[in-house]
């Protein structure tokens, strides 16, 4: 059977206080972030969250400890990020009330 040339999909994570693996990009695609966003559902109080790359044993943060008031929420990436056969994306965050979406396409190699 073939494998369909273009999959995308949507991530929806809450975040932990531990960097956490969200997304690894399958064998044989290549992922394409099209769009990372943090909302805070604090109805009170600031949070912070770190989301990064990571190749084999190098972690690349995209942001780091970013804070994002109570009520708000933020894009986490200003264009497009493509991850490799097997790269992944880690989260963590301050508190649970930071709650993350992105939207992935992933394109057969």
């Amino acid at each position: 059977m073939a494998l369909p040339l273009n999959v995308f999909k949507t991530v929806t994570q809450v975040a932990s206080g531990s960097a956490t693996t969200i997304y690894t990009a399958p064998v044989g695609y290549s992922g394409v972030i099209l769009m990372a966003q943090a909302a805070n559902t604090s109805d009170t109080t600031a949070h912070t969250i770190t989301l990064s790359h990571k190749r084999s044993s190098t972690t690349t943060e995209l942001t780091k400890s970013t804070a994002i008031e109570a009520n708000d929420s933020m894009g986490l990436l200003s264009g497009k990020l493509v991850l490799e056969t097997g790269d992944s994306l880690e989260l963590s965050g301050s508190d649970a009330a930071i709650k993350v979406t992105i939207s992935i396409l992933e394109t057969l190699n």
